[in-house]
Protein backbone atom coordinates (compact mmCIF):
# COMPACT_ATOMS: atom_id res chain seq x y z
CA UNK A 1 0.00 0.00 0.00
CA UNK A 2 1.27 3.47 -0.91
CA UNK A 3 1.53 5.68 2.17
CA UNK A 4 3.33 8.56 0.46
CA UNK A 5 0.26 10.78 0.76
CA UNK A 6 0.55 10.62 4.55
CA UNK A 7 4.19 11.67 4.38
CA UNK A 8 3.48 14.50 1.94
CA UNK A 9 0.60 15.79 4.04
CA UNK A 10 2.78 15.84 7.17
CA UNK A 11 5.68 17.58 5.39
CA UNK A 12 3.43 20.26 3.88
CA UNK A 13 1.68 20.91 7.18
CA UNK A 14 5.01 21.23 8.99
CA UNK A 15 6.14 23.73 6.37
CA UNK A 16 3.01 25.85 6.76
CA UNK A 17 2.74 25.61 10.52
CA UNK A 18 6.38 25.67 11.67
CA UNK A 19 9.01 26.27 8.99
CA UNK A 20 7.67 29.25 7.06
CA UNK A 21 6.54 31.22 10.15
CA UNK A 22 10.11 30.91 11.49
CA UNK A 23 11.77 31.83 8.19
CA UNK A 24 13.55 35.18 8.63
CA UNK A 25 11.94 35.43 12.08
CA UNK A 26 14.42 33.49 14.20
CA UNK A 27 15.16 35.12 17.52
CA UNK A 28 18.20 35.14 19.74
CA UNK A 29 18.65 31.64 21.06
CA UNK A 30 16.68 30.04 18.21
CA UNK A 31 19.87 28.95 16.39
CA UNK A 32 22.47 26.64 17.94
CA UNK A 33 25.68 24.99 16.70
CA UNK A 34 26.02 21.21 16.86
CA UNK A 35 29.36 19.66 15.87
CA UNK A 36 31.00 22.90 14.62
CA UNK A 37 30.07 26.57 14.11
CA UNK A 38 28.69 25.89 10.61
CA UNK A 39 26.65 22.83 11.64
CA UNK A 40 23.50 24.57 12.79
CA UNK A 41 20.15 23.55 14.18
CA UNK A 42 17.24 25.93 14.64
CA UNK A 43 14.05 25.76 16.64
CA UNK A 44 12.28 25.26 13.30
CA UNK A 45 14.28 22.05 12.64
CA UNK A 46 13.33 20.46 15.94
CA UNK A 47 9.71 21.66 15.92
CA UNK A 48 9.17 20.51 12.32
CA UNK A 49 10.62 17.07 13.00
CA UNK A 50 8.44 16.65 16.09
CA UNK A 51 5.33 17.75 14.21
CA UNK A 52 5.97 15.42 11.26
CA UNK A 53 6.45 12.53 13.71
CA UNK A 54 3.27 13.41 15.59
CA UNK A 55 1.19 13.71 12.42
CA UNK A 56 2.43 10.39 11.07
CA UNK A 57 1.84 8.70 14.43
CA UNK A 58 -1.84 9.45 13.86
CA UNK A 59 -2.15 8.85 10.11
CA UNK A 60 0.30 5.95 9.75
CA UNK A 61 1.06 4.48 13.20
CA UNK A 62 2.80 1.40 11.76
CA UNK A 63 5.71 3.54 10.55
CA UNK A 64 8.59 4.74 12.67
CA UNK A 65 9.77 8.30 12.00
CA UNK A 66 13.50 8.89 12.31
CA UNK A 67 14.89 12.33 11.61
CA UNK A 68 18.24 14.05 11.54
CA UNK A 69 17.68 15.81 14.86
CA UNK A 70 16.62 12.60 16.64
CA UNK A 71 19.77 10.85 15.44
CA UNK A 72 21.85 13.87 16.43
CA UNK A 73 20.69 13.45 20.02
CA UNK A 74 20.65 9.62 19.95
CA UNK A 75 23.28 8.38 17.44
CA UNK A 76 22.30 4.73 17.89
CA UNK A 77 19.08 5.48 15.98
CA UNK A 78 21.16 5.72 12.79
CA UNK A 79 21.22 1.91 12.63
CA UNK A 80 17.43 1.73 12.87
CA UNK A 81 17.02 3.58 9.57
CA UNK A 82 17.83 0.35 7.75
CA UNK A 83 16.03 -1.85 10.26
CA UNK A 84 12.90 -4.00 9.87
CA UNK A 85 9.47 -2.57 9.24
CA UNK A 86 8.43 0.76 7.77
CA UNK A 87 10.61 3.78 8.45
CA UNK A 88 10.12 7.39 7.38
CA UNK A 89 13.49 9.12 7.18
CA UNK A 90 13.27 12.90 7.47
CA UNK A 91 15.52 15.91 7.19
CA UNK A 92 13.12 18.56 8.54
CA UNK A 93 15.16 21.44 7.14
CA UNK A 94 17.94 20.62 4.72
CA UNK A 95 20.16 23.65 4.23
CA UNK A 96 19.78 24.86 7.81
CA UNK A 97 22.72 27.27 7.47
CA UNK A 98 20.93 28.96 4.56
CA UNK A 99 17.63 28.97 6.42
CA UNK A 100 19.23 30.50 9.52
CA UNK A 101 20.83 33.24 7.42
CA UNK A 102 17.57 34.10 5.66
CA UNK A 103 18.59 32.59 2.33
CA UNK A 104 15.92 30.90 0.23
CA UNK A 105 17.81 27.69 -0.64
CA UNK A 106 16.44 25.14 1.83
CA UNK A 107 14.01 22.26 1.73
CA UNK A 108 12.57 19.18 3.41
CA UNK A 109 13.72 15.68 2.46
CA UNK A 110 11.66 12.59 3.22
CA UNK A 111 12.00 8.93 2.29
CA UNK A 112 10.01 5.81 3.03
CA UNK A 113 12.04 2.64 3.56
CA UNK A 114 11.09 -0.92 4.44
CA UNK A 115 13.91 -3.07 5.81
CA UNK A 116 16.41 -0.66 4.30
CA UNK A 117 14.87 -0.56 0.81
CA UNK A 118 13.62 2.89 -0.22
CA UNK A 119 10.20 2.84 -1.90
CA UNK A 120 9.45 6.58 -1.97
CA UNK A 121 11.52 9.75 -1.99
CA UNK A 122 10.51 13.41 -1.81
CA UNK A 123 12.50 16.65 -2.19
CA UNK A 124 10.14 19.41 -1.02
CA UNK A 125 10.50 23.17 -1.45
CA UNK A 126 8.48 24.95 1.29
CA UNK A 127 8.63 28.35 -0.40
CA UNK A 128 7.11 27.16 -3.68
CA UNK A 129 5.08 24.31 -2.13
CA UNK A 130 6.25 21.94 -4.86
CA UNK A 131 8.21 18.72 -4.70
CA UNK A 132 10.17 16.22 -6.75
CA UNK A 133 9.20 12.65 -5.96
CA UNK A 134 9.65 9.08 -7.12
CA UNK A 135 8.24 5.70 -6.18
CA UNK A 136 10.01 2.41 -6.74
CA UNK A 137 9.21 1.34 -10.30
CA UNK A 138 7.72 4.72 -11.26
CA UNK A 139 9.02 7.90 -12.87
CA UNK A 140 10.62 10.86 -11.16
CA UNK A 141 8.18 13.78 -11.22
CA UNK A 142 8.04 17.44 -10.38
CA UNK A 143 4.65 18.06 -8.73
CA UNK A 144 3.40 21.63 -8.36
CA UNK A 145 1.13 22.96 -5.65
CA UNK A 146 -1.86 22.92 -8.02
CA UNK A 147 -1.39 19.19 -8.62
CA UNK A 148 0.02 19.41 -12.13
CA UNK A 149 3.10 17.30 -12.72
CA UNK A 150 5.80 16.53 -15.25
CA UNK A 151 8.17 13.61 -15.57
CA UNK A 152 11.87 14.34 -15.19
CA UNK A 153 14.97 12.97 -16.90
CA UNK A 154 18.58 13.54 -15.95
CA UNK A 155 20.71 15.04 -18.71
CA UNK A 156 24.16 16.49 -19.35
CA UNK A 157 26.09 17.80 -22.38
CA UNK A 158 28.57 15.45 -24.05
CA UNK A 159 31.48 17.77 -23.29
CA UNK A 160 32.72 17.48 -19.65
CA UNK A 161 33.92 21.07 -19.89
CA UNK A 162 30.23 22.03 -19.86
CA UNK A 163 29.21 19.90 -16.90
CA UNK A 164 27.90 21.39 -13.67
CA UNK A 165 28.64 19.47 -10.50
CA UNK A 166 28.08 19.96 -6.79
CA UNK A 167 30.91 19.06 -4.40
CA UNK A 168 30.78 19.84 -0.64
CA UNK A 169 34.41 20.86 -0.01
CA UNK A 170 33.72 21.72 3.63
CA UNK A 171 32.67 18.10 4.28
CA UNK A 172 36.24 16.90 3.73
CA UNK A 173 39.27 17.19 6.00
CA UNK A 174 41.28 20.34 5.31
CA UNK A 175 44.21 18.17 4.23
CA UNK A 176 42.15 16.90 1.28
CA UNK A 177 40.34 20.04 0.17
CA UNK A 178 43.02 21.23 -2.27
CA UNK A 179 43.03 17.85 -4.04
CA UNK A 180 39.23 17.70 -4.17
CA UNK A 181 39.06 21.24 -5.56
CA UNK A 182 41.73 20.57 -8.20
CA UNK A 183 39.97 17.36 -9.29
CA UNK A 184 37.04 19.41 -10.52
CA UNK A 185 39.05 21.68 -12.83
CA UNK A 186 38.25 19.54 -15.86
CA UNK A 187 34.55 20.25 -15.51
CA UNK A 188 32.63 23.39 -16.35
CA UNK A 189 31.15 24.55 -13.06
CA UNK A 190 31.78 23.12 -9.60
CA UNK A 191 30.07 24.58 -6.58
CA UNK A 192 27.82 23.91 -3.62
CA UNK A 193 24.38 25.25 -2.73
CA UNK A 194 24.75 24.27 0.92
CA UNK A 195 21.53 22.31 0.46
CA UNK A 196 21.41 18.71 -0.75
CA UNK A 197 17.68 19.01 -1.43
CA UNK A 198 18.12 21.65 -4.12
CA UNK A 199 21.31 20.13 -5.53
CA UNK A 200 19.45 16.88 -6.14
CA UNK A 201 16.44 18.72 -7.52
CA UNK A 202 18.79 20.43 -9.98
CA UNK A 203 20.26 17.07 -11.01
CA UNK A 204 16.86 15.43 -11.48
CA UNK A 205 15.67 18.32 -13.65
CA UNK A 206 18.60 17.92 -16.03
CA UNK A 207 20.46 21.09 -15.01
CA UNK A 208 23.49 19.41 -13.39
CA UNK A 209 25.66 16.47 -14.38
CA UNK A 210 26.59 15.14 -10.95
CA UNK A 211 26.49 15.50 -7.18
CA UNK A 212 29.24 14.18 -4.92
CA UNK A 213 28.57 13.55 -1.24
CA UNK A 214 30.90 13.95 1.71
CA UNK A 215 32.60 10.91 3.26
CA UNK A 216 29.79 10.27 5.79
CA UNK A 217 26.63 9.67 3.73
CA UNK A 218 23.62 10.23 5.96
CA UNK A 219 20.29 8.70 4.85
CA UNK A 220 18.30 11.85 5.61
CA UNK A 221 20.39 13.68 3.00
CA UNK A 222 20.68 11.03 0.30
CA UNK A 223 18.14 8.16 0.54
CA UNK A 224 15.27 9.99 -1.16
CA UNK A 225 17.54 11.46 -3.83
CA UNK A 226 19.07 8.07 -4.66
CA UNK A 227 15.69 6.71 -5.67
CA UNK A 228 14.70 9.91 -7.49
CA UNK A 229 17.96 10.09 -9.44
CA UNK A 230 17.72 6.46 -10.52
CA UNK A 231 14.08 6.82 -11.58
CA UNK A 232 15.08 9.91 -13.60
CA UNK A 233 17.58 7.76 -15.51
CA UNK A 234 20.67 8.61 -13.48
CA UNK A 235 23.25 6.47 -11.72
CA UNK A 236 23.98 6.32 -7.97
CA UNK A 237 26.92 4.36 -6.56
CA UNK A 238 29.67 4.68 -4.02
CA UNK A 239 32.99 5.67 -5.61
CA UNK A 240 34.26 2.13 -5.01
CA UNK A 241 31.52 0.89 -7.34
CA UNK A 242 29.19 -0.52 -4.69
CA UNK A 243 25.46 0.30 -4.93
CA UNK A 244 24.00 2.92 -2.64
CA UNK A 245 22.95 1.42 0.70
CA UNK A 246 21.36 3.44 3.50
CA UNK A 247 22.98 1.14 6.07
CA UNK A 248 26.52 2.01 4.96
CA UNK A 249 28.08 4.69 7.16
CA UNK A 250 31.29 5.57 5.29
CA UNK A 251 32.20 6.20 1.68
CA UNK A 252 31.64 8.91 -0.91
CA UNK A 253 28.54 8.51 -3.07
CA UNK A 254 28.44 9.81 -6.63
CA UNK A 255 25.07 10.75 -8.15
CA UNK A 256 25.43 11.14 -11.93
CA UNK A 257 23.15 11.83 -14.85
CA UNK A 258 24.43 8.80 -16.81
CA UNK A 259 26.88 5.90 -16.74
CA UNK A 260 29.32 7.88 -18.88
CA UNK A 261 29.23 10.84 -16.50
CA UNK A 262 29.59 8.55 -13.48
CA UNK A 263 32.69 6.87 -14.93
CA UNK A 264 34.38 10.16 -15.87
CA UNK A 265 33.67 11.85 -12.55
CA UNK A 266 34.58 8.76 -10.50
CA UNK A 267 37.96 8.68 -12.22
CA UNK A 268 38.55 12.35 -11.41
CA UNK A 269 37.80 11.86 -7.71
CA UNK A 270 39.43 8.43 -7.34
CA UNK A 271 41.56 9.71 -4.47
CA UNK A 272 38.42 9.62 -2.32
CA UNK A 273 38.01 5.84 -2.54
CA UNK A 274 38.81 4.21 0.77
CA UNK A 275 38.96 5.53 4.34
CA UNK A 276 38.98 9.33 4.70
CA UNK A 277 40.19 10.81 7.94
Amino acid sequence: MDHSHHVLAAVRQAARQVILPRYRHLGRGDVLAKTDPDDLVTIADTEAERLIAALLARSWPEARVLGEEAVSSQPALRDDMAGPGWTVIVDPIDGTWNFAKGLSVFGVIAAIAEAGEVSYGCLYDPLLDDWIEARAGGPARLVRSDGTAEELTCAAPDDPALWTGFVPLNAYPRSLRDKVALAGLGFGRIGSLGCSCHEYRTLAQGHAAFVLTGPVPQPWDHAAAALITQRAGGVVRFLDGQPYDIARKEGVVLFASSEAVWARVAAAYAMLVGPIG
